[in-house]
């Protein structure tokens, strides 16, 4: 599979190139050039496949010959060892648990993924790789799990300071090791400016040899598209055709789960629900994209302006809004709207949401009263204490912590503090 720059179609690179890369040269974002089909009897199928099977099949055309079956298979069971439930909320409401795995988010899928091929693309070389990361709250943490101790590569994570939870600044400050995190005094959208900067400086790119772990990478992104096959595996015999919202950020997620439908997935629509940060969904009702600053909420991982990957949607689609709109939808809502969800869901079902959740669970309400004859699954793509500390005072104490949780909170906290100053990160890699 080769894949072309969004920037530049002429600008190609094979798979171990955009995955090593990050980024195209020419700043734009890696896409594949072709959209595989899957077999329809591998869909129809499904149920008889395990989950390392699916997780196989779907992202082999993607890598093609670049990396051994035998190794392929092993970087997807080893990416794949947690569950992925779908529980019944309410009614036609149900939710994709994606916070399972070793630090309670999604992330820890593309993450873990990622870190297998890298790790196969580097282990020959005698010049380590530079992971550059900026982080909104979960990246941060699955990057750290999923790289630490990877011969040949160092992790530098850029978070903005007093804008993540304390259990995800704890994830992402204390393994040390190959683990550098830098604290930014600004916000994520500063953060990640930062991190593409650095990508197009010669001096740094003579100096280190640099890749990205956000959603912008294509073996971060592509393997997101696993736990929409596995939660269309546990719910086709009854519903066969889904609506999925997804709490959306830098839309890394629910592109992922769009280019599923592309290869083959059934799926009825797609829903984005965002929070205030809501240049999508204005996007969609008037056509015109203009980010503005990013604004803090209670659902930080989503507090993004300007969304990376949304470049991405719209190529699915041909840059044609119409055809856009006709499977996928973006609502918005605001922090008062997410805890009166939370309090609210629990309340009536026993169900704990977490910030994020409860914006994706908001969506798919909204979405399903106007077609109530369809099933929805809104994806949990975070454990609840992850955010306890923000957390409705009416539910904050039933809460579950994991024991892994309650170790994290003992370790100490290592990290640089740094202005907003594309400078002040630029000195720090050449020290």
């Amino acid at each position: 599979m080769q894949y072309f720059s969004l920037q530049d179609p002429q600008h190609k690179a094979s798979f171990e190139t955009a995955v090593v890369q990050g980024i195209a040269p020419d700043k734009g974002l890696y896409f594949p050039e072709q959209i595989p089909s899957l077999d329809p009897d591998f869909i129809t199928n499904l149920h008889a496949y395990t989950d390392h099977e699916i997780g196989y099949e779907v992202i082999r055309p993607f890598v093609g010959d670049e990396i051994p079956e035998e190794t392929l298979r092993k970087i997807v069971q080893d990416t794949l060892h947690f569950p992925f439930p779908v529980q019944k909320v309410t009614g036609h409401l149900y939710a994709l648990e994606l916070f399972h795995g070793p630090t309670l988010a999604f992330k820890d899928v593309g993450a873990r993924f990622m870190a297998g091929c890298l790790g196969h693309f580097r282990r020959n070389s005698s010049q380590p790789v530079t992971v550059l990361v900026a982080t909104s709250g979960d990246t941060g943490g699955a990057v750290a799990s999923g790289f630490y101790n990877v011969p040949g590569v160092d992790v530098v994570i850029l978070y903005p300071s007093g804008k993540v939870s304390t259990l995800q600044e704890k994830q992402l400050t204390t393994l040390g090791g190959n683990i550098r995190a830098l604290e930014i005094q600004g916000t994520f959208d500063d953060c990640q400016q930062m991190v593409k900067t650095a990508f197009l400086d010669a001096d740094i790119q003579r100096y280190r040899r640099l890749t990205s772990a956000n959603s912008i990478n294509v073996a971060r992104w592509l393997p997101q598209m696993f736990y929409y096959f596995l939660a269309y595996k546990q719910m086709k015999a009854a519903h066969p055709r889904l609506v999925f919202a997804v709490p959306s950020g830098n839309f890394g997620n629910i592109c992922a789960g769009m280019m599923a439908a592309a290869i083959g997935l059934p799926v009825s629509h797609f829903v984005a629900a965002t929070n205030i940060n809501d240049t999508v969904p204005r996007f969609m009702h008037n056509g015109k994209y203009e980010p503005g600053k990013a604004v803090p909420t209670l659902s930080n991982a989503m507090d993004v302006a300007d969304p990376s990957n949304f470049v991405r949607i719209l190529q699915l689609f041909g840059n044609n809004l119409p055809s856009l709109r006709e499977k996928f939808t973006a609502f918005s809502f605001t922090d008062k709207d997410t805890i009166r969800t939370i309090e609210q869901v629990w309340k009536e079902n026993h169900y704990m949401l977490d910030p994020h959740g409860a914006v994706g669970y908001l969506g798919l309400q909204q979405y399903l009263a106007s077609a109530p004859e369809l099933t929805g699954v809104f994806l949990e793509t975070a454990h609840p204490v992850k955010f306890e500390d923000t957390a409705p005072r009416a539910v904050r104490d039933e809460i579950y912590t994991p024991p892994r949780v309650m170790s994290l909170y003992g370790k100490e906290k290592t990290a640089t503090l740094l202005p907003a100053d594309y400078t002040a990160l630029k000195n720090w890699l050449m020290r």
